[in-house]
């Protein structure tokens, strides 16, 4: 890959990017439902992913390409589906519909911007797609298997999660408790942990030994995936929700159960 096709590559996956969310902004502004940004966002990044592999932007070898735009497109549909039905179920979702409060008569421009800001930053994520698709070793080899163990078990893990919990909130006894079982007793964003683990899989498999220093880049995913998910769109503003729906159970929640990292809880 030279400089050339990267900046190429970024600018695609960018463009990808932008066209995304401005549909999740107009879909929004006509159904008042935020909680669809996150499911267009998901099926646009990994479009973008796709795109990007599937071009030649670089050397990968068809098969690994081929490989990595199936990692993206799996990942997009898994993830993507699941929020589009969670969405279906609400108004809106509290963290966004939490912003347009705050934003009052100029909150179209401002979730604009947000979701412009929103897809720019996501060009990390779509790069290390790409940047896996098109590692330039010649055959697919045990580091490629390595990656796609290392996916399958942030997306089942992640699936899992997201199915206790599913099935917890749709048991009539549990209405108006904070869910405690299964993986969520180690950890109160099972989900959230298990798609780090996910992004991990595309620089196992984009770094090369030597003669492709790009590879190193795809590192990016995981540490922003986790930076998103826990400082800025994922647990703070979740958990604030949270409190003020759940109070004090939560907040004994929060004490004895690990934020992230899958951990058994405390006790006493």
């Amino acid at each position: 890959m030279t400089a050339l096709s990267f900046l190429l590559a970024l600018a695609t996956v960018a463009l990808v990017m932008v066209v995304a969310m401005t549909g999740a902004w107009l879909v929004e502004r006509r159904t008042g439902n935020s909680g669809w940004i996150d499911s267009i966002w998901t099926f646009g990044l990994g479009t973008a992913g796709m795109v990007g592999s599937l071009l030649p932007f670089g050397a990968g070898p068809m098969s690994r390409r081929v490989l990595v735009a199936g990692l993206a497109a799996a990942w997009a549909l898994r993830l993507g589906l699941h929020v589009a039905s969670r969405t279906r179920g609400i108004s809106d979702d509290p963290r966004y519909a939490k912003l347009k409060r705050d934003w009052g008569a100029d909150k179209d421009r401002q979730m604009f911007r947000f979701l412009m800001l929103q897809a720019l930053a996501s060009a990390p994520l779509a790069m290390a797609i790409v940047l896996a698709a098109h590692n330039p070793a010649s055959t697919l080899g045990l580091q490629d298997f390595v990656g796609v163990l290392v996916f399958a078990i942030g997306v089942g893990g992640g699936a899992i999660a997201d199915r206790q919990l599913r099935a917890f909130a749709r048991d009539p006894a549990n209405k108006g408790k904070v869910c405690d079982q299964g993986l969520w007793a180690w950890s109160r964003h099972p989900n959230y942990f298990f798609e780090c683990v996910l992004w991990s899989a595309y620089p196992v498999i984009a770094i090369a030994v030597s003669g492709y220093g790009y590879g190193f880049i795809a590192l990016l995913a995981p540490i922003a995936m986790t930076l998103l998910l826990t400082r800025i769109s994922g647990i703070p503003p979740l958990e604030e929700h949270m409190v003020a729906k759940h109070g004090d159970a939560y907040r004994a929640y929060q004490r004895r159960t690990s934020a992230l990292l899958p951990w058994p809880p405390a006790t006493g």
